[in-house]
């Protein structure tokens, strides 16, 4: 059975907008191509019911932006049961394309037999970690199937503007500093931080410039799972002057333990703001993505304005 926007798999839907009258309506969006490689959000981290939640609403904020989309879900970690692994997908999506083909041919069907990607695989993850990107082009090469990785969703400015959020959300950032209002705990000074060691830090660092344009603050990238990393930052920003700093991690979620960004905001001394989850600007990100590797062209994301 399917919906307007996509087969139905156990995942939400969410349904396009009607078209708006008039000569000033917005152009129609661009549908999925029939036939088009299945979406499949890789996602790290240990599966859990929170996990599986921010992932499928990350699907239906790409299904919205692009009606059609054939949007899946494989974990890194699953344990093909309740949490179904990448690999495990990508063969199941493979073997539906095939049927499919070979039902067609039975009614008659001339078409020749499917080529290209069965697949377009977005990683789950903000930033690159070398570790976890291994092990994503690991299980789609053991799955056998023609399926293509792409990028990171990072470093964008859309981030940047996730980022921004996540601190106002816990008041450590005003929302709009246009405004004639103070937050009692903003920071004066952002540690930004990410997983996958020296080489991911240096990559958050293009976002983190981003986001000291958004705050007229200083913001510095530090690595999460590398040891001492975010004390040096904090010292560092500290001793050029700033007195109240702000951990805002650069990560989806699912990528690392609760427990690493509790441990490094008291080691920092410091709040910290929620990982970005799923903020639209996930699904977005992850869709533009899936359209680079097909060359077709969805409204592309672009990030608000910095007041």
């Amino acid at each position: 059975m399917s919906s307007p926007t996509g087969p139905s798999n156990g995942l939400p839907v969410r349904m396009p907008r009607p078209r708006q009258p008039g000569r000033h309506r917005r152009p129609e969006p661009v549908v999925a191509p029939e036939g088009a490689p299945s979406f499949v959000l890789a996602v790290p981290g240990t599966p859990s019911a929170a996990t599986r939640s921010l992932a499928e609403e990350v699907v239906s904020i790409a299904r919205s932006e692009l009606p059609g989309l054939d949007g899946r879900i494989g974990y890194l970690d699953g344990d093909d049961a309740e949490f179904p692994t990448l690999q495990t997908v990508l063969a199941q999506t493979a073997q539906e394309r095939t049927a499919r083909w070979e039902l067609a041919r039975a009614a008659g069907s001339e078409d020749p037999a499917p080529d290209g990607p069965v697949a377009v695989v977005v990683p789950l993850l903000a930033g690159p970690d070398g570790a976890l990107l291994r092990r994503i082009r690991q299980a789609v090469n053991d799955s056998r199937t023609a399926a293509e990785l792409t990028e990171v969703l990072g470093p964008h400015p859309l981030l940047a503007e996730a980022l921004h959020v996540r601190l106002s959300e816990a008041g450590l950032a005003r929302a709009d500093r246009a405004r004639l209002f103070t937050v009692a705990t903003a920071a004066d000074g952002i540690i930004l931080a990410s997983v996958g060691g020296e080489d991911a830090a240096q990559a958050a660092g293009i976002t983190g410039m981003l986001l000291a344009a958004r705050l007229a603050v200083p913001v510095m990238a530090a690595a999460l799972d590398q040891e001492g990393s975010i004390a040096a930052t904090a010292e560092q920003l500290r001793s050029s002057g700033s007195a109240q700093l702000a951990l805002a991690p650069y990560l989806i979620g699912p990528e690392i333990d609760e427990s690493l960004l509790t441990s490094a905001a008291t080691e920092a001394g410091c709040g910290t703001a929620e990982p970005l989850g799923a903020y639209p600007a996930i699904g977005k990100l992850a869709l533009q993505k899936y359209a680079t590797a097909l060359g077709i062209t969805p409204q592309q994301p672009t990030g608000a304005p910095s007041h």
